[in-house]
């Protein structure tokens, strides 16, 4: 026993991502070893400075100049980004389509074709199409769902796959080893947003994977009090690549908004069991309500894809999207007389969200378009909060009964 503790004290005096092991553990620690040297915090400064002093003119002080380039709260935070997806390396960025604005900016060029997914956020449809495709990118959006799709849809220029899993807001899923292996055989990258699953339940670089990308602003902070994004990735020369451009570009996380998320991942683990515990007691009240048309949740078996979801996550997360009968002026009145719940975009915080994709998150997809991949006027989307159960149950019941 008394070698054991010995042990235990000699790791734990050195912490690094590879010496530790378990989730829970790298969220608190990894990127947070305070500084006995020095002040000995053990919650990690906020580094609000710009720039920063040296002593000789060719020497940055421990590596610091500009806090553009490069900042101690930041270099913090991607630490432990790329510990809790057991990753390499890992970028914060200012948001999730700072993020993906940076990825696609430097690993393409004019006349590279991106295959992605057919239902996407609807951010991400606006960047590729209102944004990118001006710059001579050409993006094919496909049903990933069936693989087989993905591969039809290669092309001689097809440099990229672009997938979400579980998709927002309809909760698809698709096979992730099965589409990187197309993707590595065809010399092509392999992008996952990672964002509704979160690195808790999720793993794409475990999968096969090149990146793993995520809105922060969700279930990485948790809290609805910062924007940030991210990406983890494994490679040494596409990373360098990135922070090259993360730079360059500028699209680079505040410090303040750093701390934040460090603060957040440090629950993540019992956030998102409970996140999750809560969602399949909703999606399981919503499923058997005589006023509910469909639930989408990845967590059912009822779900055309729960068998592939329960190989490749280990847990189901806390989206749900449902359609309610009765058309989209009963969907408005439900939606206006929840109580609980914030009508409002976003989503992976702590309190329960519930919003129309139709109307707001998706709003910029042409309704043609929408309805084709299968968001209807009835479709709403919930992300459940970690609430007590019995209140947000609650909550949806007295709403349902007013349609």
């Amino acid at each position: 026993m008394r070698v054991f503790a010995r042990e235990k004290i000699r790791k734990t005096n050195s912490l690094s991502a590879k010496s530790l092991h378990e989730f829970s553990t790298k969220a608190i620690h990894v990127g947070e070893e305070p500084d006995l040297s020095n002040s000995g915090d053990v919650t990690i400064p906020i580094h609000m400075s710009s720039t920063f002093a040296r002593k000789e003119v060719t020497k940055p002080s421990k590596g610091y100049e500009y806090s553009r380039t490069s900042n101690p709260t930041r270099d913090a935070l991607e630490k432990r980004l790329a510990a809790i997806e057991d990753a390499k390396f890992a970028l914060a960025f200012s948001s999730g389509l700072a993020a993906e604005t940076v990825l696609i900016l430097s690993l393409l060029k004019k006349g590279d074709h991106v295959i992605a997914f057919d239902d996407l956020y609807g951010g991400s449809r606006r960047l590729f199409n209102k944004v990118l495709e001006k710059f001579g990118l050409e993006f094919t959006y496909v049903d990933a769902r069936e693989t087989k799709n993905v591969e039809k849809s290669i092309k001689k220029n097809t440099r990229m796959i672009w997938i979400e899993t579980p998709t927002n807001p309809l909760m698809k899923i698709c096979d992730i080893r099965a589409i990187s292996k197309i993707a590595k055989r065809h010399r092509m990258l392999t992008v996952v947003d990672n964002t509704f699953a979160s690195p808790y339940f999720q793993k794409p670089l475990k999968l096969g994977a090149d990146i793993s990308l995520h809105s922060t602003t969700k279930y990485i902070n948790g809290h609805a009090d910062s924007i940030g994004g991210a990406i983890m990735l494994n490679d040494k020369e596409i990373y360098e690549l990135l922070k090259f451009h993360q730079n360059a570009i500028g699209a680079v996380s505040s410090p303040f908004n750093d701390f934040l998320v460090i603060r957040g991942i440090e629950t993540l683990a019992l956030r998102m069991e409970r996140h999750e515990k809560n969602a399949k007691a909703v999606a399981e009240f919503l499923e058997s309500h005589r006023k509910v048309k469909k639930v989408y949740y990845s967590g059912l078996k009822s779900h055309p894809q729960h068998k592939l979801a329960k190989r490749q996550m280990s847990g189901f997360s806390g989206m749900i999207s449902f359609e309610i009968k009765r058309g989209l002026k009963e969907a408005k009145r439900f939606l206006e007389s929840v109580k609980l719940f914030s009508l409002a975009e976003s989503l992976g915080g702590v309190e329960s969200l519930i919003e129309h994709p139709a109307l707001m998150t998706h709003a910029s997809i042409p309704k043609n378009e929408r309805e084709k991949i299968g968001i209807s006027d009835e479709l709403m989307r919930i992300s459940v909060g970690i609430e007590d159960i019995d209140d947000i149950i609650a909550d949806l019941r007295q709403a349902l009964n007013k349609v």
